[in-house]
């Protein structure tokens, strides 16, 4: 195993396979990439130091620690979590930036960027409002009070939104244009598309709308979360003798926000109207007899969080349906407003809202850029998006081959998106089918629509197999479709169960129960995603599918302890939050330190979505100090300072924003040249480790776990590309290649050596 990764040699080697797919996909190129990589072992100490703009896993200092000892919960030692989810959104949207990128992939980014601070703002800043209203206040790690970190984000997603913009309307539009894909504004308007569009308005979107004019019998009313609405300045008097002031006119959820022209009327072989521009131009025809002074584009963001008290509810289901409901009328946090609206006109909002200045937010072009994604569903322009991907097939599945039989001798590891997600979909239709398969059980988090899961779940049942689904209601954003999905499971008889009140269930596991030679024996499938096979083609995840005894045996009892009721159990090979995964991850990064405070080979290298949890960052910084190199790729927020001097300056911590959206779990220790090797669903944070049900589990198998080793984390060390490098003041840099270097994109190289 390498133990130097990052050499430019090594790069280069790299590099040069994944220059051909066809080559890739060759036994001479499987060879050559194990062999690029254990060549850094035979190097000297020199030639395996890189370069430091390679930002690899051996481009660390050399020194000593310091011996001075620092407080490690001093809140100087910790970034705000918070501000660095923001920067994560930077980075997004660099993808827009970026001219190597095809044009319609950076719009998609854009439009991912804005559907992200959404959330951000729905999820995290309603977070701290409910502490600044609540009876009691905490402060993060870096001891910043809710207001300090509330100023911190107003400041940086006000530049944020005004990056956005700028890249909508100075680059990506312009570069559209030129390709023949054009979003024309009002001001671009010719007389022919205006003569098609009043009847088209008239048609198709007037019967529709119903404005609401704002007087004493009609005040102001409830406004869904993120709703597009105008605010219409009248003059005049209507039919009743009433005269006009105020007026609300909502755009209908059953409209489309982006509107194809037809060839005939369109001045570019792909041309868009935007129907907030259409509504602005012609929202008079709503109100006729009077003047329209002006109307302004608005949208308000809520609270997302749903409020239920699971003890106090004898039907978490029933509860949250009724939560539901009212989540999009939960209290306002963010008020978007086009930018030409007077200041009269948003300090009347913001009274309705409730909101003050510092949560009002001017757009400078359409509200809500994320409904500009329809354009890169409806631009047939395959030279303007990535090069269609197809996933390698694994050998067991594309052979035909019966599963269980594959998996009775061999561990079979799959690395999605560049393997084919099928064998899982696979697994639960031949259980279904299969005779001698007496009982399923499975974790559903999130599915997507039309599941094959579901569908083999409901077959299965049907045909007197005992099923057992853990649904997890509370799983965010989906809570209304695992309902419906848990109703659709009991109808065809299968058991359904909640999880544990308190406790989101966030594990991904898979286990049938076969009859064979009249014994019973269990196979299981664990897995760092969802099972659902739309975001198998979208994310990076591992899944392992074993028959491994102690491995099966751990995952039965921890369904058994899900749906059931009993005390902590012990489990063999697996980790499990909240009993033993946030003290098995300390007690490993602990036995590191101890190895190399003895001159042992330690060595810590992990990859997750996010790093916030305090005890664990504190026995990174602990490992550090003792001479552990530990190597961190966290795609989103990290509260860990990395390079700091006598506390963490052998870690470093890199961020990978690609194609795919990075989601695997990897953690790997050393442990002085015996290897552990674990794929987990948990991120290193509070909620995971101490609030979830989740799983870790070890790759027993040495070559797979090597393979995991190899693909997730040095594979992505050399990446410079699409690297991120975190400093300690919570700021990123690019990673860029060196002179002489050639450019590297790990997810490239997995596409060309596992891709079909």
């Amino acid at each position: 195993m390498c133990q130097k990764p990052g050499a430019k040699i090594a790069a280069q080697t790299i590099c040069s396979i994944a220059v051909s797919k066809a080559a890739c996909k060759s036994r001479r190129a499987d060879y050559l990439f194990d062999r690029c990589v254990k060549s850094c072992v035979q190097k000297s100490p020199q030639e395996r130091e890189p370069k430091a703009s390679s930002g690899s896993f051996a481009a660390m200092s050399k020194r000593k620690p310091n011996p001075a000892s620092p407080d490690l919960r001093d809140p100087s030692n910790f970034l705000n979590r918070e501000l660095s989810q923001l920067e994560f959104q930077r980075r997004v949207l660099a993808q827009a930036h970026d001219q190597s990128i095809p044009l319609l992939e950076r719009l998609k980014f854009l439009c991912i960027s804005s559907s992200n601070l959404d959330e951000f703002f729905e999820v995290r800043v309603a977070s701290i409002h409910h502490q600044l209203v609540g009876s009691t206040t905490r402060t993060w790690l870096d001891a910043q009070t809710p207001s300090e970190v509330l100023a911190k984000i107003r400041k940086q997603a006000t530049e944020l939104i005004k990056d956005q913009y700028r890249c909508f309307s100075q680059e990506l539009v312009p570069a559209l244009a030129k390709e023949g894909v054009r979003i024309s504004m009002r001001d671009q308007w010719n007389a022919k598309l205006k003569r098609w569009l009043l009847p088209y308005f008239k048609e198709q979107l007037l019967p529709v709308l119903s404005p609401l004019g704002l007087d004493p019998a009609h005040p102001f009313p409830r406004i869904l979360n993120k709703t597009l609405t105008f605010l219409v300045d009248l003059k005049g008097k209507d039919a009743f003798g009433r005269e006009g002031e105020l007026a609300l006119v909502r755009a209908p959820r059953s409209l489309p926000r982006v509107i194809r022209l037809p060839h005939e009327v369109a001045s570019a072989p792909f041309e868009f109207l935007l129907l907030s521009s259409i509504l602005q131009n012609y929202i008079h025809e709503l109100f006729p007899g009077m003047e329209v002074e002006g109307a302004y584009a608005f949208r308000v963001t809520r609270n997302a969080e749903l409020e239920v008290d699971e003890d106090d509810n004898e039907n978490l289901a029933r509860a949250l349906q009724n939560e539901l409901y009212e989540r999009g009328f939960n209290r306002a946090i963010r008020l978007e407003i086009s930018e030409g609206c007077p200041r009269a006109f948003t300090r009347f909002l913001t009274e309705q809202f409730e909101l003050t200045d510092a949560e009002v937010y001017r757009c400078h072009g359409p509200v809500n850029l994320h409904r500009l994604m329809a354009v890169y569903d409806m631009v047939d322009r395959p030279d303007l998006k990535f090069t269609p991907y197809t996933p390698r097939l694994h050998p067991v599945v594309a052979q035909g081959a019966n599963l269980f039989d594959a998996i009775g001798k061999a561990d079979v590891l799959l690395h999605h998106p560049f393997e084919s997600f099928a064998p899982v979909v696979e697994l639960i239709k031949q259980a279904a089918s299969d005779p001698e398969v007496l009982a399923i059980k499975q974790t559903l988090y999130r599915t997507g629509k039309n599941s094959p899961f579901v569908h083999a779940l409901i077959d299965a049942a049907r045909a007197g197999k005992d099923v057992t689904v853990l649904i997890e209601l509370r799983a965010r954003f989906d809570e209304e479709a695992n309902i419906g999905l848990a109703n659709r499971l009991q109808e065809a008889g299968v058991q359904v169960v909640y999880g544990v009140v308190g406790f989101k269930t966030h594990a991904k596991m898979l286990l049938v129960v076969r009859r064979e030679h009249a014994k019973l024996k269990r196979y299981v499938h664990l897995a760092t995603g969802n099972y659902h096979p739309g975001t198998a083609l979208a994310y990076t995840d591992f899944g392992l599918l074993t028959a491994n005894v102690e491995i099966c045996e751990d995952v039965h009892l921890i369904f058994q302890q899900l749906s059931g009721l009993g005390p902590v159990i012990k489990l063999r090979r697996l980790l499990q939050a909240p009993f033993t995964l946030h003290t098995g991850l300390i007690e490993r990064i602990d036995r590191e330190a101890e190895h190399a405070r003895s001159g042992r080979s330690a060595r810590i290298c992990a990859k997750m979505n996010a790093l916030s949890e305090s005890g664990v960052i504190q026995a990174l910084y602990r490992a550090s100090q003792a001479g552990v190199k530990i190597n961190l790729i966290v795609r989103g927020s990290c509260a860990l300072k990395p390079g700091v001097p006598g506390l963490s300056e052998l870690i470093t911590v890199r961020s990978i924003v690609g194609r795919f959206l990075e989601h695997s779990r990897v953690f790997y220790f050393e442990n002085d040249g015996h290897s552990e090797t674990l794929i987990s669903s948990a991120d290193w944070m509070d909620r995971n480790l101490l609030r979830r049900i989740e799983v870790a589990t070890p790759i027993l198998d040495l070559d797979l776990a090597r393979r995991v080793f190899n693909e997730s984390l040095e594979n992505y060390a050399v990446d410079n590309q699409q690297a991120w490098q975190l400093n300690a003041d919570g700021s990123y840099t690019k990673v860029m290649p060196s002179d002489g270097e050639m450019p590297f994109s790990a997810q490239s190289m997995l596409m060309a050596r596992l891709g079909a």
